[in-house]
């Protein structure tokens, strides 16, 4: 898809799950996870968390900010199962030039984790930005002791390729940062199929 276009609305969805692009109000459907379960982004970097009022605000502003530049895509995720929005995820670091691009900033309230809604989240990432963003690397990062989430990355078909020492500034020190990724002929190859088959 040469033709991506950061001001179109792609909207993924499949029978469990919709992904459609984050608005400046869906602060009113992320504010219950903002108050309630600040423990979400515990793992996150600086200023990179949404927990919190002001926080959240802040969050999704970067977020569309960062679409406007061009640099981000980000999603608001929503529960078709559950008829409620869970979270949020986004596109980052996308480049034509080298067909690459990240996953990452997701996060689900505590009652969509571990429901299998992160598994129809990847599958239809994953196919859009294989299929239709032509892409030949999708990278993964996280904090190096988020056991939970890198078993999540790896049960999804991401092979691990290193930790990046000290990497990002957190709010009481520094993070070692896990690097994950799948490759487009593992995902035709493989994990497309073994994916599907766990949705």
């Amino acid at each position: 898809m040469l033709s991506f276009d950061f001001n179109k609305d792609y909207v993924l969805e499949d029978k469990r799950v919709l992904l459609r692009p984050l608005k400046v109000t869906d602060d009113e459907h992320l504010r219950v996870f903002s108050l309630n379960e600040p423990e979400l982004w515990k793992y996150s970097p600086i200023n990179a968390g949404a927990a919190g009022e002001e926080n959240l605000k802040k969050y999704v502003d970067m977020a569309i900010l960062s679409r406007e530049n061009k640099i981000h895509y980000p999603f608001v995720v929503f529960d078709k199962a559950k008829n409620e929005y869970a979270g949020s995820t986004r596109f980052y670091d996308i480049s034509f030039l080298h067909k690459s691009t990240s996953i990452g900033s997701t996060w689900y309230g505590k009652n969509f984790q571990g429901t299998g809604l992160n598994k129809h989240c990847k599958y239809l990432l994953l196919q859009f930005a294989f299929e239709e963003m032509e892409m030949e690397r999708v990278q993964f990062e996280a904090d190096n002791t988020n056991e939970k989430s890198i078993a999540a990355m790896k049960s999804i078909g991401c092979v691990v390729e290193g930790v990046l020492r000290s990497h990002k500034t957190m709010e009481h020190g520094r993070r070692d940062t896990i690097v994950l990724s799948i490759l487009k002929d593992e995902w035709f190859g493989h994990v497309k199929e073994n994916l599907r088959k766990k949705l």
